[in-house]
């Protein structure tokens, strides 16, 4: 039996405009996806996923047939499923042990489709697991690509390598392009995360900032200027101490033109604002949006308890940088 471990996410700058060639800023947080799998004597696949749930519903994964029992249809959940299918074909490539028979049983302290890494979290640590249990030790940067293919594939080639990439590394990371790479010298950032239980559909809100961009030269210069501001937040990163006023500007600046891009929701607005005006540095959404997280700088008690007290949040959180990436518990 072999266990591994991988981190969720937050981005600090730079999401949607990294699908078109613009850096992100992504940073690892301490919640985490842990994977157990145990190799079969036969050629099946069972995978047991009760932690994966979303606001009203359970997934049930296993049983002969591999196909999970729910009490709703999701799309969120045939992603899933993807991704897993993805996961173990990886592994075995590996392993070069194409008709392995894995149990697999994931649990989750990341809500699925909320912004904060879930699915690049469980292929991260399925992929890393499953290719240790089947004798095979991959290098990060071989499983950081190895979990990247798999999200690439599922998302009908949309994916960047932001997410698979931060959460085998862990820390602060830059992203552009097939560019990645670990920020050096970011011990901690006080993030302070609310949730407001839902999910974004990552595809569709994808697909709408390419739609808009197709459309209107406003889309593509807004995109243009998420990546001028990550560069920016880059070079303060980059400093012997970052300065979290300015970081935090930079945060207000990006939410302000990803709500121009459609992609906030009123729930993650609401979230921002309660946030900022309790004196949060800056606050943003975290991920594709639509629904989900928002992450804010704070130092203090105040934005978390603004969050608790915010009509729609279910849940708000201090979120400590997780600097290990992806773990080997067994």
């Amino acid at each position: 039996m072999t266990v591994s471990s991988a981190p969720g996410k937050v981005y600090l700058f730079g999401e949607h405009a990294v699908v078109y060639g613009e850096p992100a800023v992504p940073c690892a947080i301490e919640r985490r996806a842990r994977v157990t799998v145990e190799r079969r004597d036969d050629d099946r696949v069972r995978v047991n996923a009760d932690d994966l749930t979303l606001d009203g519903f359970t997934v049930a994964w296993g049983g002969e047939g591999g196909v999970p029992e729910l009490d709703v249809p999701s799309n969120l959940v045939e992603a899933a499923m993807g991704y897993l299918d993805g996961a173990v074909e990886q592994a075995r490539d590996a392993a070069d042990a194409p008709a392995a028979g894995l149990d697999i049983t994931i649990e989750s302290a990341i809500p699925l489709g909320a912004g904060l890494g879930s699915s690049a979290a469980v292929v991260v640590a399925a992929i890393d697991a499953a290719a240790r249990e089947l004798g095979t030790e991959l290098d990060r940067e071989d499983l950081a690509d190895r979990a990247f293919r798999v999200e690439h594939e599922v998302q009908d080639g949309e994916a960047s390598r932001a997410d698979t990439f931060c959460s085998t590394m862990g820390g602060a990371v830059r992203v552009r392009g097939d560019d990645c790479r670990r920020v050096e010298g970011v011990d901690n950032l006080p993030f302070i995360v609310g949730y407001d239980g839902g999910a974004g559909d990552t595809g569709e809100l994808v697909a709408r900032v390419r739609a808009l961009r197709d459309e209107h030269r406003f889309a593509t210069d807004t995109v243009e200027a998420i990546g001028d501001l990550v560069r920016e937040g880059e070079t303060l990163l980059r400093g012997s101490e970052a300065p979290l006023d300015e970081l935090g500007d930079l945060m207000d600046f990006n939410h302000g033109l990803l709500s121009a891009l459609g992609v906030s929701a009123r729930s993650l607005d609401a979230m921002v604002w309660a946030a900022r005006e309790s004196g949060a540095y800056g606050a943003k959404l975290t991920g594709a949006g639509g629904g989900g997280c928002i992450v804010a700088l704070d130092d203090t008690e105040g934005a978390k308890t603004a969050l608790d007290y915010t009509p729609g949040c279910e849940e708000a959180f201090r979120a400590e940088l997780d600097t290990d990436g992806v773990r080997r518990e067994s």
